[in-house]
């Protein structure tokens, strides 16, 4: 059999995800918390839809003022298995954030005492929140 031949028949039975790593890492999802953590700490932390989350927030029974706090705790709870988001990460279309890679997630959290589902992203040291409310699960059929 020549190299040729030999070579393209590796290459057939090497799936597309054993050459190439699931992207965003364990790293990468590792670093997008680290960087978000630092944020909050800094106090760099905006709003993508205000009036969205305060009404998420409510429905949780929680204020506006609470999120800087809410956030610390999934984030410093939460583990690269907890993303939720595509491989690769999906881009915002929101004007302020547009093209920036967003990171989504389910933590539960003690302190509203059940899951939630966030979304984030990460531009200019600043955290950009999407997303902050009670776990939705998917519907069967969808």
């Amino acid at each position: 059999m020549s190299a040729f031949r030999y070579k393209k028949s590796l290459t057939s039975i090497v799936s597309i995800d054993t050459v190439r790593p699931m992207i965003p890492s364990h790293k990468t999802i590792i670093g997008k918390i680290t960087l978000a953590l630092k944020a909050i700490k800094s106090g760099n932390i905006f709003l993508v839809a205000p009036d969205i989350l305060a009404a998420d927030l409510m429905n949780l029974g929680r204020e506006i003022g609470e999120i800087p706090d809410i956030l610390y705790e999934l984030l410093e709870n939460a583990d690269p298995k907890d993303y939720t988001g595509t491989r690769p990460p999906q881009r915002s279309y929101e004007p302020t954030i547009s093209g920036c890679e967003l990171y989504a997630f389910k933590t539960t959290s003690k302190t509203i005492g059940c899951t939630i589902y966030y979304k984030f992203t990460m531009k200019d040291n600043t955290l950009w929140l999407v997303s902050l409310h009670k776990d939705r699960p998917k519907k069967k059929g969808k």
